[in-house]
């Protein structure tokens, strides 16, 4: 497991020891405690759960979106499209309203959480992955080794959290989740989760979900592992990927 952890981090060929006064990174499978039907169609972009219920946004032009999904079934009870040429990114709601990216537009997309009502935009530089929060403010992955905390409040950068593993930036962050004061991060093209340390944006853990990838899609450059949700009520975190048949409940094994 060890060897495919090293060469699946997007940008590190090696996994150097843990430089001077920096806690060791621990390493972990991912075991299901529940499977969930998920939309084959659905590129996954964000993933997140509020008040007990599911959401999601998903990718591709002519096909994104933003919806509310019934985990038990994968139904979606509502959805709202975003028009061409967008191609929705991540989401996260804080507050009363929802927040989605889009790829590479540089503009962002706010809808009422109550009614998919789109209530307004915000603009950002540069490309737009993955979104969360941290309770206050919004964090921002665009594909490079550094996340962007933002103000939602007028969507300046407050500061940026630069990842490093072994002191080695971490490229190709996508998804984001907040799970419990730490930063999870789908490494894009990878089968990893990285867990970042929201102050000093070093990774203190590795999650491999290899042994979640569907086997009709192990290999596909599209249908990678890209969705984590936690839901801060009860603990649980689900994950899935683009295109993926499946969600699933996750336990963390070390």
């Amino acid at each position: 497991m060890i060897s495919r952890l090293l060469f699946a981090l997007a940008g590190l060929a090696v996994l150097a020891a843990p430089a001077a006064g920096q806690a060791p990174v621990s390493r972990a499978t991912a075991e299901i405690v529940a499977t969930y039907p998920h939309d084959t169609g659905a590129f996954t972009q964000g993933l997140f759960i509020e008040d007990g219920v599911l959401f999601e946004s998903t990718g591709q032009v002519g096909a994104s979106g933003l919806r509310q999904v019934t985990l038990e079934t994968g139904h979606v009870e509502r959805q709202t499209a975003l028009e061409p040429p967008y191609f929705g990114e991540g989401s996260v709601q804080l507050g009363s309203s929802i927040y989605m990216l889009t790829w590479q537009s540089e503009t962002g997309f706010i809808f009422d959480a109550g009614t998919f009502e789109r209530i307004g935009t915000f603009d950002y530089e540069g490309q737009g992955w993955g979104l969360t929060h941290d309770g206050t403010h919004l964090i921002l992955s665009d594909g490079t080794a550094e996340l962007r905390v933002i103000d939602p409040a007028d969507f300046s950068t407050m500061r940026t959290i630069e990842v490093t593993l072994a002191g080695r930036p971490v490229r190709r962050l996508n998804e984001l989740e907040w799970v419990d004061g730490e930063i999870w991060a789908n490494v894009w093209q990878s089968p990893l989760i990285v867990r970042i340390d929201p102050e000093s944006g070093a990774v203190t853990g590795l999650i491999d979900l290899t042994d979640l990838v569907p086997p009709a899609l192990a290999g596909s450059h599209d249908a990678v592992a890209n969705g984590i949700a936690w839901n801060r009520e009860t603990g649980q975190i689900y994950v899935t990927g683009k295109l993926w048949p499946s969600l699933y409940e996750i336990r963390i094994s070390e």
